[in-house]
């Protein structure tokens, strides 16, 4: 694409201890992910996907390795320096949803805005513009428990996407869902990500979300495999799944 990827990894290992036997995860992954690109990540339950994403985002370290998110060495900061980062510049859409339940929908939204040193206010406009584009208008007042899961995960979309993210990074996010409420939700997901231009790495299960994506790796083995190539681009698939 001609730019310096948003993402850069470098011999990025993780290895995890149990009993007297080390396993390792992760093995010296090298990529870069681009701006604007729409990365799907496959491979079976435990393979590393989601370990693989809390490196990129710095909840955790790698055994070995580097991790640079535009221009930002993820790795070489200390706790606070990647917290603070990853508040300002990186959305999480996590598979089990992840809201507070004792807060309202919209309190769960302004929430780490406010955290960020955003107005109360102004955290409450953008999220009611948001709630609005997932078709949640009138929910504010709502708690979490209240909700569908489907109405959930559009819940924590906006909370994701509410700071205005260079990095969305997505697990499971349809995992918890059924089919028809799941699609919606991918949808919606790559309209307010993928289609404005944000990098988005998606980790899954679905074969459907291949289609959407610009390009498809495959974790096998601790190592990331090239998968096959999408025949069409993502937006000329997007009519077969209505935002709604």
């Amino acid at each position: 694409m001609g730019q310096q990827p948003i993402v850069q990894l470098r011999n990025l290992s993780r290895c995890f201890q149990e009993g007297d036997t080390q396993r390792q995860v992760l093995d010296h992954i090298t990529a870069d992910f681009e701006p604007g690109e729409f990365v799907a990540l496959l491979g079976h339950s435990g393979s590393g996907k989601s370990t693989l994403l809390n490196l990129i985002s710095g909840i955790e370290k790698p055994s070995t390795g580097d991790v640079t998110i535009n221009g930002f060495a993820m790795t070489r900061k200390s706790e606070r320096d990647r917290t603070l980062f990853r508040r300002d510049q990186i959305g999480i859409v996590f598979q089990f949803f992840n809201l507070i339940p004792t807060l309202t929908v919209l309190e769960n939204i302004t929430l780490p805005q406010e955290l960020g040193g955003v107005p109360q206010r102004r955290a409450a406009g953008v999220a009611r513009d948001l709630l609005k584009k997932v078709g949640m208008a009138g929910c504010e007042s709502s708690f979490p428990d209240k909700l569908s899961g489907g109405e959930q995960q559009r819940v924590a979309i906006s909370r994701a996407l509410a700071h205005d993210p260079i990095l969305v990074l997505a697990d499971e996010p349809t995992g918890n869902l059924d089919n028809n409420t799941g699609d919606r939700v991918l949808a919606l997901l790559l309209d307010l990500t993928h289609k404005a231009g944000k990098t988005l790495i998606m980790a899954t299960h679905s074969r459907q979300v291949v289609h959407h994506a610009d390009r498809v790796l495959n974790l096998e083995g601790g190592k990331l495999i090239p998968g096959m190539s999408p025949e069409n681009p993502a937006t000329a698939h997007m009519g077969s799944l209505p935002i709604t």
